[in-house]
């Protein structure tokens, strides 16, 4: 089995001025296992024109989710009308709604016989709904034709409106993912544009809406243990019920530094502390991202 660097991963545009990695700590290397589950997901994302936040992102576990047959979509275009100074997707000028996506996706799970499809985007504020309708076609689309894929969606904030969160839990997504992504000393500095307050609104607005709500956690940009439970307890009032927490790395010089690399055995403590609090399911280390282990979380409380 090889073995290769965490930086290495996946090598993209995003890779240009990435910072070198030669101290990451010993824990941050991944098994190279491009088996043919992953091949053919990588062709299919190619010829049908799609796009996926595990290779935009640089995500760390792409062998292991397209592996098992779990794909993240990023849909609405790859450029994000946000700069958060912790994400690799580019920022700029969106193009225009491809309104064809949502059925490209939905081939793509059927060709792929995916058994969990997790669907997100960049931000779109330059539209009226945010790209909400977009992402409630899509849900409909992969549902009319991969009737037993469960489908988990990411959605942005859609700047706190809370009309576009309904339209697309009229869709009845298995799993509404909203990423806190910090705690809230840290908005201003990490996610300028977003407000960490109306983070937790969508989450308690898609509660509300009868949704099963999920939300993720990066450590390592300036926070304290206390910080990171208190957020922990804010989610936990809002009633979400499954919880990602993973360490944060530092995609080009130009994104925030790592402030620290928390070990594995703290992340574990963050994981008993979510168990306890009630979360129903809680993914804790350091190569945690949203979508991992996306598949099992849909079947209910598991804390393996």
């Amino acid at each position: 089995m090889t073995f290769i660097p965490v930086s290495q991963i996946i090598p993209t545009s995003s890779s240009i001025g990435a910072p070198r990695r030669k101290n990451l700590p010993s824990w941050f290397k991944v098994r190279f296992r491009p088996g043919p589950h992953y091949q053919e997901i990588r062709h299919l994302m190619d010829t049908h024109h799609l796009h996926t936040i595990c290779e935009e992102a640089r995500c760390p576990n792409i062998w292991e989710c397209w592996n098992n047959q779990t794909a993240t979509f990023l849909i609405l275009g790859d450029i994000c009308t946000r700069r958060c100074h912790y994400c690799s997707v580019t920022t700029g000028r969106p193009s225009a709604v491809d309104q064809e996506e949502p059925q490209r996706v939905a081939d793509a799970v059927k060709l792929l016989k995916l058994r969990h499809a997790v669907v997100t985007s960049v931000n779109r504020d330059d539209l009226p709904d945010g790209g909400a309708a977009l992402f409630a076609e899509t849900i409909q689309r992969i549902r009319q034709k991969n009737p037993t894929c469960t489908v988990e969606v990411l959605i942005p904030d859609f700047q706190g409106r809370r009309a576009d969160v309904e339209v697309v839990m009229q869709a009845k997504p298995d799993i509404l993912n909203h990423n806190i992504e910090t705690v809230p000393r840290l908005f201003p500095s990490i996610r300028p544009q977003g407000k960490y307050g109306r983070s937790l609104d969508v989450l308690q607005w898609a509660k509300s809406m009868g949704g099963r709500t999920k939300s993720g956690l990066m450590t390592g940009l300036g926070e304290s243990d206390e910080e990171i439970l208190a957020v922990m307890r804010d989610l936990h009032e809002v009633e979400c019920e499954i919880l990602t927490i993973g360490q944060y790395l530092q995609p080009t010089l130009q994104h925030a530094p790592v402030s620290r690399y928390y070990t594995p055995e703290e992340f574990e403590e963050f994981k008993q502390e979510g168990i306890a609090l009630g979360f129903q399911h809680v993914e804790s280390g350091p190569l945690v991202r949203s979508s991992y282990h996306a598949e099992a979380q849909t079947h209910g409380p598991s804390f393996t």
